[in-house]
């Protein structure tokens, strides 16, 4: 009989329980993946929506095309300069109320979220968002197709997507973090949050590829793989283990929120260590969420590139973000300390974000530099709060084995860093018509106050610690 071939042998070696979790490790990884593709192209397509006209065709052959184009042409053609409305000179706030009408729907919605995932199949609850989020995010690429120019149809489309797309990060990270355990969970969580910075660079690839030709496009493409990727979800996600528990969910949330002592400096399990990580999340996803919106639009206008090669070099930032976010995972596995992880990248973040708005005038080699390093300076504390600090609480002992339960911490603590979310990019736009030094200015800010939080809480453990 022949030998049986080392590969089979390895394959033979596992059991069922560790191909589910690599199953789920690798599952749970490309579906959010496609929840932050679709979530990417109004990033890429701001500059197409307001273009520079002087760079597109002179004004009186603009004037002499507008009065022979008929009204009802179905499709941009490639002698009109900018989208209705956005070619008035208040399109940087249009542009942020998009913006944060998706964000503050996603900020609102998460608090529910997290309650409605504890109590029904994920796997189905998982499903839904996603096609429906497919279908919203198509829905934005037909504006473009029908010729609509009102304003309120674009944000009725990006409230409603905001509220189904928290039907994600909830689930997943459910999913994730009861398969595994806290041994190494720094390293495995931000190996897998890499998907968030995956699925920047891979939207802006693909809404990149048709912005200047057909925008519509950029955001049907990656309706159309989030909605598939559902049913993938459908027909292949492993729900983690139910743990029957005796505890009611009024019970178990006393728990959540009662006072613990922090063990070997470590955690602070107590309404404390929630509220101060959601705070400082909140300021982190300001400062990320402002360069995910922003980002192409502000090197179009600094650098003088077009829409497609702005996209295509914003996604720098997110290479950077993969590697902070794999790194702070190994120094809070290795200290045992994720606060004072995270206070140490903050503090190197604030100098380097004023870098960043000084150097990116200077050339495109130092732009390049100082956007992978601040992708992983800023995306480093925001990763490892999301996933390794929210799984921590969520599957404390005080929880009694209620595998749900981390739904539910999850959402706190995102849902309040939605709300950073929301306003980043709102003040961004409204900020921005002085000037990009005032968004900076801003987002500097914020690093600081969430640096603060952060070195608040790391003090109040060892304190308790030492006491």
């Amino acid at each position: 009989m022949a030998p049986v071939p080392p590969g089979i042998r390895l394959l033979v070696s596992f059991n069922r329980s560790q191909w589910y979790k690599a199953l789920t490790f690798i599952l749970t990884f490309l579906l959010y993946t496609s929840f932050h593709l679709s979530r990417k192209p109004i990033s890429i397509v701001k500059s197409e929506l307001h273009k520079n006209c002087t760079r597109v065709t002179q004004p009186g052959d603009v004037a002499s095309s507008s009065s022979q184009r008929s009204p009802l042409t179905p499709l941009h053609t490639s002698m009109d300069c900018s989208w209705k409305p956005f070619d008035k000179k208040n399109y940087k706030q249009l542009l942020g109320a998009m913006d944060y009408s998706f964000l503050c729907a996603y900020a609102v919605g998460m608090y529910l979220s997290g309650i409605i995932g504890e109590r029904l199949p994920i796997r189905l609850y998982l499903t839904v968002g996603m096609v429906t989020s497919g279908l919203f995010t198509c829905m934005f690429g037909l504006g473009y197709i029908y010729n609509i120019h009102n304003l309120g149809f674009y944000i009725f489309v990006q409230v409603l997507n905001g509220l189904v797309q928290t039907t994600g990060w909830p689930s997943v990270v459910t999913c994730i973090g009861n398969w595994f355990g806290k041994g190494r969970r720094g390293l495995i969580m931000g190996l897998w949050n890499s998907h968030t910075s995956v699925g920047n660079i891979l939207g802006s690839l693909i809404a990149g590829y048709w912005v200047s030709s057909n925008w519509g496009l950029s955001f049907i493409v990656p309706g159309i793989i989030i909605a598939a990727m559902g049913v993938v979800c459908y027909l292949f996600l492993i729900e983690p283990l139910r743990i029957p528990v005796s505890y009611t969910h009024t019970h178990t949330h006393t728990h959540i929120f009662s006072r613990h002592r922090c063990s070997n400096g470590v955690w602070c399990f107590s309404l404390q260590g929630v509220i101060e990580f959601s705070l400082c999340l909140l300021f982190a996803k300001l400062v990320s969420y402002t360069f995910l919106f922003w980002l192409p639009l502000y090197i179009t206008k600094a650098a003088h590139l077009n829409a497609k090669k702005a996209g295509d070099i914003s996604t720098l930032f997110d290479v950077g973000g993969i590697a902070g976010g794999i790194l702070a995972g190994v120094i809070s596995d290795k200290s045992g300390k994720s606060a004072t992880t995270c206070a140490f990248m903050l503090l190197l973040a604030a100098p380097t974000l004023y870098g960043f708005s000084m150097i990116s005038e200077l050339g495109m080699g130092p732009t390049i530099g100082m956007l992978l390093l601040c992708g992983g300076l800023v995306n480093g504390p925001y990763a490892l709060i999301t996933t390794a600090v929210s799984a921590d609480l969520g599957t404390h002992k005080s929880l009694k084995g209620n595998a749900r339960a981390l739904s539910t911490v999850t959402a706190i603590i995102d849902g309040t860093g939605s709300v950073g979310a929301a306003l980043g990019p709102l003040l961004a736009g409204l900020l921005s018509a002085d000037g990009w030094d005032q968004v900076f200015y801003m987002l500097m800010t914020a690093d600081f106050l969430a640096l603060l939080v952060m070195s608040v809480l790391s003090m109040s453990c060892y304190r308790k610690v030492g006491g």
